[in-house]
């Protein structure tokens, strides 16, 4: 997350049960990120996330299984970085066109 570097606005940062430890969701506060990760059933100190920010999540990992349809991403036959990317793009936008 540090290489990404602290966003021009406040960005809500999306994550899984597995990563609500305080370091970092800390982290995440510190680089100007708005952490939204519900807390483990045995918190203690339970804190309020934004619900209906966090169903969205869901849309993320449906995208991610989309794009591994596509054979070429999913066993990255290319060589060049830049022709990885471009394929990558170009699988939105077929994806967006669907």
């Amino acid at each position: 997350m540090q290489r990404l570097g602290s966003p021009n606005r406040p960005l809500h940062l999306l994550m899984d049960k597995a990563y609500e430890g305080d370091e970092t969701r800390q982290l995440a506060l510190d680089l100007g990120f708005i952490p939204v990760v519900p807390p483990k059933s045995n918190r203690l100190k339970p804190w309020e996330y934004d619900r209906e920010m966090y169903k969205r999540r869901n849309e993320v990992e449906r995208l991610f299984r989309r794009l591994k349809g596509f054979r070429r991403i999913f066993s990255r036959f290319d060589k060049l970085d830049v022709m990885f990317l471009a394929f990558i793009n170009f699988a939105l936008i077929v994806d967006g066109l669907r």
